[in-house]
């Protein structure tokens, strides 16, 4: 198997030193540098190739979320897994968006941080399974967008203006439309949001406050 190379990024000696023991156990023949901040992270990463590298969130100097900002940029595929002090639940979504392999919290490392560089190396994330509930109910919260944020910019016009008792025609003739445009626009919109009627669609804008 070829010798993994990890590049270690903290300011604190005795974290990388305790980083370091911990990988040396699961990857005993490991080549392992270590830096204290995110400038001289970012010139290893210029200078050499790795494998993985493990990122300290908070660092004097440019955070280590700026400096995944730039190492994404210089190279998209290496792995990055952020290690913090912070709860994960504070950062890890924000971090996982910034092009983050994975998130871990420090108290964490000691059981976990060999299974988090074995998933990132494999191109998969890493996230606890706490984190992977709130994932997932962030993607259900897209779902549970009120339905007129459905709507594109020019059926929302045309739904405010239903809502508020315009007929179609009055409508075609405010927005230079002809009538039958509109009635389209009408007929997308209900489909869209499941009405039946305009009286469903002032309800509706009523509760929304779209009025």
């Amino acid at each position: 198997m070829a010798m993994i190379r990890i590049l270690i990024a903290d300011d604190h000696t005795i974290v990388r030193r305790g980083l370091r023991q911990i990988l040396l156990e699961g990857f005993p023949a490991a080549l392992i540098e270590e830096v204290g901040d995110a400038e001289e992270m970012v010139k290893k990463i210029i200078q050499a190739e790795w494998d993985v590298v493990i990122s300290d969130l908070s660092m004097p100097g440019r955070s280590g979320l700026e400096a995944l900002q730039q190492i994404k940029q210089l190279q998209p595929k290496l792995p990055v897994l952020i290690l913090s002090i912070h709860p994960e639940e504070q950062y890890a979504l924000r971090v996982l968006k910034a092009g983050a392999s994975g998130y871990l919290s420090k108290d964490l490392a000691p059981d976990e941080l060999v299974n988090a560089v074995q998933r990132v190396m494999l191109g998969k994330k890493y996230i606890t399974a706490s984190i992977a509930e709130k994932l997932a109910s962030v993607l259900d919260q897209d779902n549970d967008k009120p339905a007129h944020e459905f709507l594109s910019d020019r059926e929302f016009s045309v739904l405010k203006l239903l809502a508020s008792g315009k007929s179609v025609s009055e409508i075609a003739e405010s927005l230079f439309l002809s009538v039958t445009t509109v009635s389209t626009y009408r007929a997308r919109i209900m489909a869209k949001m499941g009405m039946k009627n305009n009286a469903d669609l002032t309800l509706y804008a009523i509760q929304n406050n779209l009025l």
